[in-house]
Parts: structure tokens; C-alpha cells; sequence
């Protein structure tokens, strides 16, 4: 790899670290990077979870260290996630392609609408929420473990909008509880990766280098700003990803 790569790569990990730790969809930056370094699909995907391992485990640090991590009331969600993520990890790639990827930008676009239009609902946190219990959260919960540990990217945003209109979480404290609930279900994904050699562990460190750096930033940065910061970081990256898994910037050419 050329020695200008390098300094790419940790570029691109530092922007998805810093992304994924405020919002989600920082993997929509580095699987691509992966896949152009000549890494198959399978692999990039596998040696993306590297990365977020360790800018996770950046990112639950600082939010537990700034107090607004709660990891007791977050674990029901995380046995929940990890659950979906180790069967989503051994899902072969049999899904269309195309239709997942306009399925997820099509569903950016509801929760962009809805992050617009009823922002009191991402700010302020809802105690009486996270009292109630059902099967349909745990099932929620649950496909997005799937999901995370079948593809990752964007699965930032789906727990957000779950934590924060499900469960009654504030948008800083449920970006605490995200990078909790990620770094539980990466572990058990990261190892069915690796038994199956689908891994660059030499690119996937230096992708966590970056990543780690962003993660500890974007920390410090929600609890300083607040919950109005980190709401307009969401519409930022809901907007983007939204148009490149719908493809909108294709057509604009």
C-alpha cells in the first residue's frame, strides 16, 4: 500500500469514528475506502469491525467518565442487540444488494421527517418511556442487532431513533447508550468474522487509529454542546446517507 494510504485511511477513520460516535453511518466512509483498497466485500466488512471495536470502546469510556452512560438500564437492550448480531454476523450475504440499500435510505428518509418535525421528542429525555416494556421493543431491538452484525452501516441511526422514541432517552444519553449497545454486539461479530477469515487485521488497526481519535472528540463534543448539537449532526448525516443509499447524487449527474 502506498505510504499516502495510510494517511487516508486514518483520515476516513477518524471522520467515521467521530460520525458514528454523534450519529451513525461513518461505515458508509470506510466500507467503501476498504472495498477501493482492494479488499472483497466480505472482508472490508469484516475488517471494518476492527474499527468500530475500538472507537466504541473509546466512546463508552468518555460518556461513562462525563456521567451519562447509564449501563445498568441499558443491558436488557444489549442482551437483546448482541442476540440479533451473532445470528446477522453468520448470515451469508444472500440479500439483494440494491433493495437492502434503498430499503435503509428510504427509512432515513421517515426518521429525517420525523427528527424535523417533532424535535422536542429528541431533546428532552422521557423518563415514563423507559418504564414501559413489550415485545415490540425487544423484537426492535433485536432486528437491529441483526442487522449491525449482518452489514453495520446505519445501524447507528436506527438505535438513536429506537433509544430516543422507544425508550425515552435524550439524544446525548442515548448516543452513550448506543456505543454501549454497539460495542456489546461488534465482540461476538468481530469473532465470527475472524473464524472465518474475514479479516485484514493490519488495515483494520490502522483504520482504528482514526477511529478512535474521532470517537473520543465527538464524545467530549456531545455532553459539551448538547442534545441541539447532536440532533442537527443527525439531520446532517441522515440527509447524506439517505441520498447515497437512494442514489440522488447518481441522478443529480
Amino acid at each position: 500500500m502506498e505510504w499516502y494510504l495510510y494517511i487516508v485511511v486514518i483520515a476516513a477513520g477518524f471522520a467515521a469514528g467521530f460520525i458514528n460516535t454523534l450519529a451513525g453511518s461513518g461505515s458508509l466512509i470506510t466500507l467503501p475506502l476498504l472495498i477501493m483498497l482492494g479488499l472483497p466485500a466480505n472482508v472490508a466488512n469484516g475488517t471494518n469491525r476492527v474499527s468500530i471495536l475500538f472507537q466504541n470502546v473509546v466512546a463508552v469510556r468518555s460518556f461513562h467518565r462525563l456521567k451519562v452512560l447509564d449501563i445498568r438500564k441499558t443491558m436488557v437492550i444489549v442482551i437483546v442487540a448482541v442476540l440479533g448480531a451473532i445470528i446477522g454476523a453468520r448470515i451469508a450475504v444472500h440479500l439483494d444488494e440494491v433493495i437492502m440499500r434503498r430499503t435503509i435510505g428510504i427509512l432515513m428518509v421517515v426518521m429525517l421527517v420525523v427528527t424535523l418535525v417533532q424535535p422536542k421528542r429528541w431533546l428532552e429525555q422521557d423518563d415514563s418511556a423507559g418504564r414501559k416494556t413489550g415485545w415490540a421493543r425487544v423484537l426492535i431491538f433485536f432486528a437491529i442487532g441483526l442487522y449491525g452484525g449482518f452489514i453495520q452501516a446505519g445501524v447507528g441511526i436506527f438505535l438513536l431513533a429506537s433509544l430516543v422514541l422507544g425508550a425515552g432517552y435524550d439524544l446525548v444519553r442515548a448516543n452513550a447508550a448506543k456505543v454501549l449497545i454497539v460495542l456489546c454486539f461488534t465482540v461476538p461479530a468481530l469473532a465470527v468474522f475472524t473464524i472465518s477469515e474475514q479479516v485484514n487485521w493490519g488495515i483494520g488497526f490502522l483504520l482504528a487509529v482514526g477511529s478512535m481519535s474521532g470517537a473520543l472528540v465527538a464524545a467530549r463534543m456531545a455532553v459539551r454542546r448538547g442534545a441541539v448539537f447532536v440532533r442537527w449532526i443527525l439531520i446532517a448525516v441522515l440527509v447524506v446517507s439517505a441520498g447515497y443509499l437512494l442514489e440522488v447524487f447518481e441522478w443529480a449527474r
